[in-house]
């Protein structure tokens, strides 16, 4: 199906399924916003490919991006809104329209190919592999997601994309995979790259609390970055 889209570029890959949270303050977007709202529809959002940020009118987007559908709108003062959506179909710019006042593109929705026979145990070492990497994360961060992965192996796959800390370039991939089966794989073997290297991180960050204990240190809380995880974690 083709369709034209308002057009959201931001540093983020948005999943089918995933939630997508968003503070809508540049004048552009809230004139985006308030349409999508009296018409009922969704927006796209796509990572950015190249420039600085949403605000840039001749930023490039990847090509395969999701609908991002309206759950809840909040309208703030000056103007402003907070956003809940939720991701739907994915689909694929043929041609971006207008730029003024924000991206409009033409685009082609797309499915995910019907999924092939016998990927239960494909998804089942996933699932294991996953929970492991969680259990991890959760250790090292002290911050769980809070949901539980789907056992649908489509719903599955979106879910993991989503949750991996890994960064938008590996994300948009996943994104752009058109295959359940390809996806699971996929991710796999993500998983099963990082995961001796999360695993190392933990025992050290294990041994470094034991010593300090040992020497009748506090354990305070602080954060700083860590470049396997892409993100700010508590060291404690």
């Amino acid at each position: 199906m083709i369709a034209r889209l308002r057009l959201f570029p931001l540093h983020a890959v948005l999943f089918p399924g995933a939630a997508l949270n968003l503070h809508i303050f540049e004048p552009r977007y809230r004139q985006m916003i308030a349409e999508c709202l009296a018409t009922g529809e969704g927006f796209g959002v796509a990572a950015i490919a190249d420039g600085a940020e949403a605000g840039d009118p001749e930023v490039t987007p990847h090509e395969v991006g999701t609908i991002a559908e309206i759950a809840t709108a909040h309208e703030l003062p000056l103007g402003r809104y907070f956003i809940q959506t939720i991701g739907t179909e994915r689909f694929r710019i043929l041609e971006v329209l207008e730029r003024e006042p924000y991206l409009v593109v033409r685009a082609e929705i797309f499915e995910e190919a019907p999924p092939s026979r016998g990927l239960d145990a494909l998804a089942e070492r996933l699932h294991v592999a996953f929970e492991e990497y969680l259990a991890l994360i959760v250790e090292y961060s002290g911050h769980d997601i809070g949901e539980d992965p789907s056992e649908d192996p489509t719903a599955l796959s979106f879910f993991v994309a989503d949750a991996l800390r890994v960064s938008e370039n590996i994300k948009q991939r996943l994104l752009e995979l058109t295959e359940t089966e390809i996806r699971l794989r996929a991710e796999i073997d993500v998983l099963e790259r990082l995961l001796p290297q999360l695993r190392r991180v933990v025992d050290r960050r294990r041994a470094e609390i034991e010593l300090r204990r040992s020497r009748g240190e506090d354990i305070v809380h602080r954060t700083a970055p860590d470049p396997l995880l892409g993100t700010y974690f508590s060291l404690n």
